[in-house]
């Protein structure tokens, strides 16, 4: 047993995944300093009572720059082509306060149900020119006390078809764009769109996050020359690519060679279940399919996956609570996960996208930032299946929420009321 008097906070009785004893995790100067059956220490505690702790949960694949677009149009749109169009209409009267403000309600939503970091895609554009880029940089400054927040810049519209955005793609990324994505199939020339992407990112260091195959017709793909790319470029495991429904429609004959290319050339897929069925076989009479790429399926397969939020409340996704956990649970109904896979499905949201944005200090170990939530239930089996509420959450050990648990009201003599008891 460790006995020491540095421990800024204490947990006692956290259970940790793959464990089936509790455990107190000490934290010193923001970090976990010691992991053990039982700290002996004077220091600020918290009995978490068998409770579960996880590492936060990483989103790698947001847009708060268009969240939150319910009240400005009819969202009667049939298609992803129309919820580009439509969002393309509003954001031109997009200010920076709007912006901010809107992207705000998303952040604090997904921090209030366990997210410490994320990845945004920002639209950059001559419509939009630098609004968004510039009010989701100040949401990154004023939220770092709560959740990492990464800039992925690119150009939702085009790239070689829209004059003016390289440039500002540019600008982007010299003032603070961590990460360069790109939509080949909204350009009229998609290979082209991709070479350049490459290029700005070689030259600026850093890696890239693609919106890709976004459709059910499997007669084209651009897969082939993602992959080329980043074997070409010495980027694997610098490549990440987002929807990719495509591959949800390929038989298992076809299958099976585009995942084995996935895998070697380390080109990771993020699978976005809200946006990919609610836009995907829309024009369906019947049978109608899901668009969901199986992301449990392509890990086991040795495809780095995450599952993502993508759109909240807009033409692309009218719904969205940014909970990834809820989004866990989500993927694994639609996907039709089995018992045995739940551990999969919560990975697809910790470990899994953890590694696919390449963060080097995630985890429940000792050294690392104390990043942790805390769900009530005692069993980590139940965490998917049962989607326990977030009762707390820390980022470096500081706490940055916490929700009461609720409470049962039943007749009785004594009239005393009694907490829900959480799966044991």
């Amino acid at each position: 047993m460790t006995s020491r008097t540095t421990f800024d906070l204490i947990f006692r009785n956290a259970l940790m995944r793959g464990v089936t004893a509790p455990a107190d995790i000490g934290i010193s100067q923001g970090k976990i300093a010691a992991i053990e059956p039982r700290l002996q220490a004077d220091a600020v505690e918290i009995d978490l009572e068998g409770r579960l702790v996880l590492p936060g949960f990483v989103d790698t694949h947001v847009h708060l720059d268009k969240a939150c677009l319910l009240g400005r149009c009819g969202h009667d749109h049939g298609s992803l082509s129309d919820a580009i169009r439509a969002v393309s209409a509003m954001k031109r009267d997009f200010t920076v306060e709007d912006v901010y403000a809107r992207g705000a309600r998303v952040l604090e939503r997904a921090i209030v149900h366990g997210t410490t970091r994320m990845r945004t895609h920002v639209e950059i554009d001559p419509r939009i020119g630098l609004r968004g880029f510039e009010a989701v940089k100040a949401l990154k400054r004023d939220y770092a006390w709560a959740l990492d927040l990464s800039l992925c810049v690119f150009p939702q519209e085009g790239l070689t078809n829209d004059p003016g955005a390289e440039e500002l793609l540019i600008h982007a990324l010299r003032d603070g764009g961590d990460v360069i994505g790109g939509c080949p199939y909204t350009d009229t020339d998609p290979n082209a769109h991709l070479k350049r992407i490459f290029d700005l990112a070689q030259e600026f260091d850093v890696d890239v996050d693609l919106h890709l195959d976004f459709d059910l017709d499997t007669s084209w793909s651009h897969l082939d020359e993602v992959c080329r790319q980043t074997e070409q470029r010495g980027y694997q495991g610098r490549v990440a690519i987002g929807h990719v429904t495509k591959l949800s429609a390929l038989p298992p004959e076809r299958l099976r060679p585009v995942v084995e290319r996935l895998a070697k050339t380390g080109v990771a897929v993020t699978v976005l279940p809200a946006t990919d069925l609610y836009l995907m076989g829309r024009d369906a009479t019947h049978n109608v399919p899901r668009g969901i790429t199986m992301a449990h399926k392509l890990a086991a397969s040795g495809v780095l996956c995450s599952v993502a939020t993508n759109n909240v409340l807009n033409p692309f996704t009218p719904f969205g609570d940014a909970s990834l956990l809820r989004m866990a649970n989500f993927y694994a109904n639609v996907a039709h996960a089995s018992v045995g896979e739940f551990d999969t499905c919560l990975d697809l949201v910790t470990d899994l996208p953890a590694r696919l944005m390449n963060l080097k200090n995630y985890g429940l170990k000792i050294g690392n930032p104390a990043d942790l939530v805390v769900l009530d239930t005692r069993d980590g089996r139940f965490a998917i299946a049962e989607l326990p509420d977030a009762m707390m959450g820390f980022k470096n050990g500081r706490p940055v929420f916490e929700r009461q648990q609720a409470v049962l009201f039943p007749p009785s003599d004594s009239g005393k009321p009694r907490a829900v008891i959480p799966h044991a």
